[in-house]
């Protein structure tokens, strides 16, 4: 991989995010800096991280990809309704795929893990309509009475 200005750009984004940015996303960076740059350098840059080992490929939801440059041993948590995707390291799972006989036959290589979940920014909004809708029965005959029990 031939170092240039503008891979070293994508690179520095993607090690400097820690959202698990989409191609497109890397590309609105960059281009402030290198303004001629193709959304295919990006692309095939990233592609290229990933096929040498320098960056992880994680397409969640059947959604576009999304890029990781943390290689260490990780699972994410991800929000069904935002898109968000967090990081989680959740230990044991070495222990649990290790001697398993389901795996039998099979070298492990690796495994990814993928947690789907409602954040709290997303489930906010449900939780405070239902207080609202709480609030505004109260005093209003035999159903408000019901929701005050």
């Amino acid at each position: 991989l031939a170092v240039t200005p503008q891979r070293l750009s994508i690179i520095a984004a993607l090690l400097n995010s820690t959202a698990h940015p989409r191609a497109e996303e890397i590309f609105a960076q960059v281009r402030d800096l290198h303004p001629h740059i193709s959304l295919a350098t990006v692309h095939r840059t990233l592609e290229t991280l990933c096929r040498i080992g320098e960056a992880r490929k994680v397409t969640v939801l059947h959604d576009s990809a999304r890029y990781d440059a943390n290689l260490t041993p990780h699972q994410h948590v991800v929000c069904v309704r935002c898109r968000r995707i967090r990081d989680l390291e959740i230990g044991g799972l070495e222990r649990l795929l290790g001697g398993n006989p389901a795996l039998e036959g099979y070298q492990t290589l690796g495994w990814s893990l993928e947690i789907q979940a409602l954040c709290d920014d997303c489930r906010a909004p449900t939780t405070e309509r239902r207080a609202a809708r709480h609030q505004g029965n109260r005093g209003h005959g035999r159903r408000g009475a019901a929701a005050q029990e």
